[in-house]
């Protein structure tokens, strides 16, 4: 654990209750808070089903000092007046994260530093106006994050550029893997990266190259595979002898020339989106969503277990 000890989440749906997780299972205190009652009641009972579940695969060695390092609070108030570190995972619309940037403002401790959760709408959107704008910045997990380490940190024009390494530091020493954009960009990094796959995916599929399972089955089996260990310039670096260089001169040019086909991007409309709808369904239909995202999680939690022995037996 660094020296983020107590830590306030704000929003406790599925994001919200990861990170409960991520900072409990490091040896923070914990406090959660969420705006609707139903939420905040059923918070901890989530929380100690997926740590039971984490620690099936080895993932945390034992659920209750993990599970008593979290509480749940009344009020906003209540939660981040003490925190450190404040993470906010509410609804992702700009007004409602004015909103609660504004009430986090009026209860956090000036020296506290406070991270939204935000998937592509940068803090400056909605941060201008707090007095202690200077320590709000994006801090962007992937969900869930307790499984999925990577969080993207990207300062508002205005953050103190000294929050950065600090953050960086402590998600680090609670188990994420931090990146820092340089910069605001919308999307961030994550997004946009996914976003060009999303948008190829969604070409092909109209203009009937292929079906969503043969396009989804061309990731998961292929390009995934690498991907779940090493990343874009990384892969080609090994994918010729010698190395990117030798990548760039030997498909440079392929990888232009599809760039250029896609010169006028059309959005996702209504009747694309429900043909994919209505292959998706004939192969998982709507009752059976819950049980699947349980079957990924599983598969996750098996993955970042293997990854984490296969570091250890690799060495510093």
């Amino acid at each position: 654990m660094g020296a983020f000890r107590s830590i306030a989440i704000v929003g406790a749906g599925l994001v919200g209750s990861g990170w409960a997780i991520v900072f409990a299972r490091s040896g923070a205190s914990v406090s959660v808070y969420d705006a609707d009652a139903a939420i905040r009641g059923s918070v901890l009972d989530r929380i100690e089903a997926s740590l039971e579940e984490m620690r099936a695969v080895g993932l945390v060695e034992a659920v209750a000092p993990v599970l008593a390092r979290i509480t749940v609070a009344d009020t906003l108030a209540d939660a981040v007046r003490d925190a450190d570190y404040v993470q906010e995972s509410v609804f992702e619309r700009t007004d409602v994260k004015t909103a609660i940037s504004l009430e986090i403002d009026a209860s956090m401790r000036p020296d506290a530093v406070v991270g939204s959760s935000s998937s592509g709408i940068p803090a400056s959107a909605f941060t201008e106006g707090c007095r202690n704008r200077a320590r709000f910045l994006i801090a962007h997990p992937v969900n869930p994050p307790h499984l999925v380490p990577l969080v993207e940190l990207v300062p508002a024009p205005w953050t103190d550029p000294a929050i950065v390494p600090v953050l960086r530091a402590e998600m680090e020493a609670a188990g994420q893997v931090a990146i820092v954009v340089n910069r605001e960009i919308e999307g961030f990094i994550l997004n946009r990266l996914q976003g060009a796959l999303l948008n190829e995916a969604w070409a092909l599929y109209e203009s009937g190259y292929a079906s969503a399972a043969d396009i989804d089955a061309t990731v998961a089996h292929g390009l995934g595979l690498r991907w779940s260990f090493m990343g874009p310039f990384e892969t080609i670096d090994l994918n010729a002898p010698g190395g990117v260089a030798d990548y760039a001169r030997r498909l440079g040019p392929l990888y232009h020339s599809v760039a250029l086909d896609r010169t006028a991007p059309r959005p996702w409309s209504d009747d694309l989106v429900a043909r994919v709808e209505t292959e998706r369904r004939a192969l998982l239909p709507q009752a059976d969503l819950a049980a699947r995202r349980a079957w990924r999680d599983a598969r996750l939690m098996r993955l970042v277990a293997h990854k984490r022995q296969t570091a250890k037996e690799a060495g510093p």
